[in-house]
């Protein structure tokens, strides 16, 4: 894990480049998305145990099924979620456990997603001393995703959206007007912050940049233009552009 501000430790995983967020101070840890394969969790849980931090607490940003994970060593402290992805983390659940694989270790299987739903904020008993998050909940790329927002420390964890790696990911079939209400909600947020830490990608300090860059690219999708975005040319995300176009087209029609 790499500390990128106060108190405030990042891993990556190898897969997607996912970041798993780790709030810590006093002994104390609230985890955000750890992810996501087995043998990274197995390391996040060395490492806590290495900086003697103790688990208080969870946060899952968004009901994927890479966000919603849990390990055994962490230990039974409550996992929060907002109220719309508890309840897609179970109304769906088999859905997310066949995106783990048939090979996924059955005890990381068992915990996966079992969140509980918040509706204004995390609990304090399960937040590290000193941190005070705040949910920005809106309906950007799955209903329900959340930001977390520290004022103490100016840095915006994003969830699945402002990433350096990744073009925006509207989720089907409707939600693109969503997505668009989202980064106006997130703006404020983005323009205070000094780091901003997305679900996939590369913590950094250009927090407007990104919003920016995800508005240039939605407006030349949705105005039928053909988007010069240099993320285009990461893996994936041509094939996220033609879906993007395609889901335009339909709402158009």
């Amino acid at each position: 894990m790499i500390e990128v501000a106060d108190g405030v430790l990042v891993a990556t995983s190898r897969v997607m480049s996912t970041t798993s967020t780790v709030l810590c101070r006093d002994g104390e840890a609230l985890l955000i998305d750890p992810a996501w394969m087995p043998d990274e969790l197995d390391a996040l849980a060395d490492e806590l145990d290495a900086r003697g931090l103790r688990v208080v607490g969870g946060f899952a940003t968004h009901a994927h099924h890479d966000h919603l994970l849990w390990h055994p060593r962490f230990g039974p402290a409550p996992r929060w979620a907002s109220p719309a992805t508890a309840a897609l983390a179970r109304d769906e659940r088999a859905a997310l456990v066949s995106a783990l694989g048939v090979d996924f270790p059955g005890e990381l299987v068992e915990l996966m997603g079992r969140v509980e739903g918040t509706d204004a904020a995390i609990p304090p008993a399960s937040v590290p001393r000193g941190f005070a998050p705040q949910l920005v909940v809106h309906d950007g790329h799955a209903p329900g995703h959340t930001a977390v927002w520290l004022p103490g420390e100016r840095v915006l964890i994003a969830g699945d959206m402002l990433s350096d790696l990744e073009l925006p990911l509207p989720f089907d079939p409707d939600d693109l007007p969503s997505y668009l209400v989202a980064l106006d909600l997130l703006a404020p947020y983005a323009g205070q912050a000094e780091l901003v830490i997305p679900g996939h990608g590369t913590p950094g300090f250009d927090a407007v940049a990104r919003l920016d860059a995800d508005r240039r690219y939605l407006d030349d999708v949705i105005a039928g233009r053909a988007p010069t975005d240099a993320r285009l040319a990461n893996p994936g995300m041509p094939e996220e552009y033609e879906r993007l176009a395609a889901m335009v087209a339909e709402l158009g029609s």
